[in-house]
């Protein structure tokens, strides 16, 4: 018999999958739709949560240097890539069953209204901004976004004061999902989004 978590009879009833036959502890997954709920329970309340792979990932509380690159990032992007795109700040996208992260910044082709009844499913482009959560967003966070066929990811990279380019995902047969070509910009030097080959985005200019 599953063991079976109870909560208030107001509250969703979750079942786990049954451990591993050998005894080891097995680690449960957590879907999409068991993470709506459980944040529409309130289980999240005051905190900045995403699921990544199954699991539950808290964030650390946003410092005065991360959200002034947000509010850079959301007003460049914005005049880049204009009507016909919307530039989402820390908002979920939903990339299959067990993913909706909240990307520092998406840029999502459509408008507003397009996603009234369910969140964006990819990104033209992601950018995360990282300072302690480095490590996390080259490795998890970009196998995700290669996995989902996420074209273009940037890691704005706080402690350097450069931004790492990630471009066209595929599967490697030994390595899984990655990004074929990498490049850093530094803050000197422009970058051009493929989706927008023409602009020019200074580094610098995104840089707090």
């Amino acid at each position: 018999m599953n063991p079976v978590l109870e909560r208030d009879p107001v509250k969703p009833r979750i079942d786990f999958e049954p451990a591993a036959k050998n005894g080891e502890p097995k680690l449960f997954r957590w879907t999409a739709s068991e993470y709506r709920k459980m944040a529409e329970f309130g289980f999240f309340e005051g905190k900045r949560v995403e699921l990544v792979k199954g699991e539950i990932i808290e964030m650390s509380p946003m410092k005065s240097a991360h959200a002034t690159a947000v509010r850079l990032l959301v007003e460049l992007l914005g005049s880049v890539f204009g009507k016909g795109f919307v530039v989402d700040s820390q908002l979920p996208l939903s990339l299959g069953k067990i993913n909706e992260p909240e990307p520092d910044i998406a840029v999502v082709e459509g408008s507003v209204r397009d996603f009234a009844i369910e969140h964006p499913k990819t990104a033209t482009l992601i950018v995360e901004i990282s300072d302690s959560t480095l490590r996390f967003d080259r490795k998890e966070k970009a196998e995700l976004y290669a996995e989902n066929n996420i074209g273009e990811y940037w890691i704005l990279n706080l402690r350097e004061r450069c931004l790492e380019v990630y471009r066209h995902p595929v599967k490697d047969k030994n390595a899984g999902f990655i990004y074929t070509e990498i490049f850093v910009v530094g803050e000197d030097r422009s970058v051009s989004p493929l989706a927008k080959p023409k602009a020019k985005i200074k580094v610098g200019d995104i840089l707090p």
